[in-house]
């Protein structure tokens, strides 16, 4: 009986080493992150201009986003139409320089550090002022177009085109998602390869029956982030066309910082915030649920998990 007390008093005390030790990330979820997501929450069933104190109003804002703002809308459709192609765009694209870095050349470490480096700065503020001044009526873009003849427009002045140049800047910040790609690439056995050119199997063949089932656990992972990230894109719109023109480039978080921080609705675009979180869970949840079909784990033998 001592000996099993001296046991947990043993197991109780190792244990409390490891809280002490991870106390500080705790005290910061529990203090930076859990903390303000509950105030959020609440905040969403009130009316909060920063200025007063919160006054509750019950599931008003919510109602009011549902049935009269046609921003809230506009915003959405904006959102779903940047993740449809950005988030497509950037996969096919970080894949495919991928499979080009997966090369054993002479030099090649080189290569993948001056095509990884502008994704470090990628999302930054002053590659969006350049982006701006790249497809601007008198940019670079159009002036280069000059040279062959071509008569340029305001590439993000003009509502049919404003949204192509974000979605084009979303695809330009491969970096992160192509070294994941290159990663996976990495691990896929080369004896596949080998056996299937001894079946006779091109390059076509390879890709889609062993790259593509071989390389779905790593796509799967930058598909989900890839649209979690892109529900959340804001400082291209921000920077580069502040959601105009004529809100052809209003993204959702675009609005809900308006909201917040430019007319002092904290309790508005706190409940706009949970939509947002409800919206990628939902999705999310979509993606887990049919990754069944087209995922392939090569500890299951190649059986769909």
């Amino acid at each position: 009986m001592l000996g099993k007390k001296s046991g947990a008093g043993k197991r109780y005390q190792h244990n409390l080493a490891g809280y002490v030790f991870i106390s500080p990330w705790l005290l910061g979820f529990a203090l930076l992150t859990l903390w303000p997501i509950m105030q959020s929450f609440y905040l969403s069933f009130t009316e909060y201009s920063l200025l007063d104190s919160p006054t509750w109003v019950g599931t008003e804002n919510y109602s009011n986003i549902f049935t009269a703002d046609r921003l809230f809308v506009k915003s959405l459709i904006v959102t779903f139409t940047f993740v449809l192609f950005a988030v497509p765009i950037k996969l096919f694209f970080s894949l495919m320089v991928a499979i080009l870095l997966n090369k054993n050349i002479k030099g090649m470490s080189v290569y993948r550090t001056m095509i990884y480096f502008p994704s470090l700065i990628g999302g930054s503020i002053a590659v969006a002022a350049l982006w701006r001044n790249m497809f601007g009526l008198d940019g670079y873009i159009n002036h280069i177009l000059g040279w062959f003849g071509i008569q340029g427009i305001g590439w993000i002045s003009n509502p049919d085109t404003a949204l192509g140049t974000l979605i084009l800047l979303n695809a330009w910040q491969f970096g992160s998602t192509m070294v994941i790609f290159l990663a996976g690439l990495k691990q896929i056995p080369k004896d596949l390869y080998e056996s299937a050119s001894v079946d006779g199997a091109g390059s076509v063949r390879k890709f889609f029956s062993i790259t593509i089932p071989m390389l779905s656990p790593v796509m799967f992972f930058n598909l989900v982030l890839g649209i979690i990230n892109a529900f959340q894109m804001f400082t291209s719109a921000f920077v580069i066309t502040t959601g105009g023109p004529a809100n052809s480039t209003y993204m959702y978080v675009l609005f809900l910082y308006e909201k917040a921080f430019k007319q002092y609705q904290m309790g508005y675009a706190s409940a706009l915030a949970w939509i947002l979180l409800v919206i990628i869970g939902l999705f999310t949840l979509i993606n887990f649920m049919v990754s069944k079909y087209w995922v392939h784990y090569e500890a299951e033998g190649g059986k769909s998990k």
